[in-house]
């Protein structure tokens, strides 16, 4: 303490006395406080200065301005991509869990979702997918592009865990497929991938709410970039919120696309034709299901159709009542 001391004094200022440099000393000691380790604050150095290196590889000419699109158009989705949804399907849809025998219902959230996506396409835009979790968002994503026009390809690029510019690169690389190993520098891995954007993509981002603002401006470069031809979807719940804190790339979105509660109105033609399980159940009675339990949730109702075929499969003159769906509840509800 003395020794820093008299460094404070030979650099000058306002210097505490060596009593009030001892107390505040202790003081902090005794409250537990760690310094931050030295390897930490290197490696944050080192990711925020990827992340400036990764703007300035990617040399972002003309940019587009109010989110006017390219000047090369690609196709826009025809009538039978968006009315042609494989709607009716069993679990055909990859990354999408479905119970046995559950097949795939086009709801009037997934129409909405493929118009959307289709505009988006058309203009090589970007479009926001957002709603509560479990509201079916990433499946009426993939339904929208189950089918789309000849000459496009659709990428899924997961979120990786704790999202760096450096993680979100090597996340993009591997999943446009691109063949050798993934690259030493940063400059040659953003010169694959703009490489393989210059041909007409979707590129689908899903728990895009999971990534930090370095992570955004980087897909906004690949994006902005003038050699490639890319349609951004970014899909999660709270995912517009992410999206507002780049207001850069906010004010760029074509569509923001809200995933809602299934609607009351809708509940017994949807659940019907999502399993068969639920067609012998009046009307009424799906209506108090939904009320009591499901609130419109897509999952919920997913959830709470594999729970009533396992008690139907595994108990014995079992019927479907209000006695078996209560405590059929409690397994699908959160407890309080």
């Amino acid at each position: 303490m003395a020794a820093l001391h008299r460094h404070m004094k030979e650099a000058g200022g306002e210097v505490p006395s060596l009593a009030s440099l001892h107390r505040v000393v202790r003081r902090d000691v005794g409250a537990g406080r760690v310094l931050p380790d030295r390897v930490v604050l290197r490696r944050e150095r080192e990711e925020e200065q990827q992340t400036r290196q990764a703007v300035a590889d990617l040399a972002l000419a003309g940019p587009r301005e109010g989110g006017a699109a390219k000047t090369s158009t690609p196709p826009r989705l025809g009538p039978e991509a968006t009315s042609g949804l494989p709607a009716g399907e069993s679990s055909a849809v990859a990354g999408v869990a479905l119970p046995a025998g559950a097949k795939l219902v086009r709801t009037s959230s997934v129409r909405a979702v493929a118009e959307a996506v289709g505009q988006a396409m058309a203009v090589q835009g970007a479009v926001c997918v957002f709603g509560d979790a479990g509201r079916g968002k990433t499946a009426a994503v993939r339904m929208a592009l189950g089918e789309v026009l000849p000459g496009w390809k659709v990428t899924w690029v997961p979120v990786p865990v704790r999202s760096s510019v450096a993680g979100m690169r090597r996340a993009v690389f591997d999943a446009l497929a691109l063949p050798g190993r993934f690259p030493h520098t940063s400059t040659r891995a953003d010169a694959a991938v703009v490489g393989a954007l210059g041909e007409a993509r979707v590129l689908v981002v899903d728990e895009a709410q999971r990534l930090p603002v370095p992570c955004l401006e980087y897909l906004q470069s690949l994006w902005d970039h003038p050699g490639t031809r890319v349609t951004l979807v970014l899909c999660g719940a709270g995912s517009e919120r992410a999206l507002s804190r780049l207001p850069q790339l906010a004010s760029r979105v074509d569509a923001w696309q809200e995933v809602p509660r299934l609607a009351g109105v809708e509940v017994a033609t949807v659940v019907t034709g999502f399993h068969p399980l639920w067609r012998t159940v009046p009307a009424s009675e799906l209506t108090w299901i939904d009320q009591s339990c499901a609130h419109g949730t897509f999952r919920t109702w997913a959830a709470l159709t594999a729970h009533l075929q396992n008690a139907l499969l595994t108990t014995a003159d079992t019927s479907v009542d209000r006695a078996l769906l209560r405590r059929l509840f409690k397994r699908v509800a959160p407890p309080l």
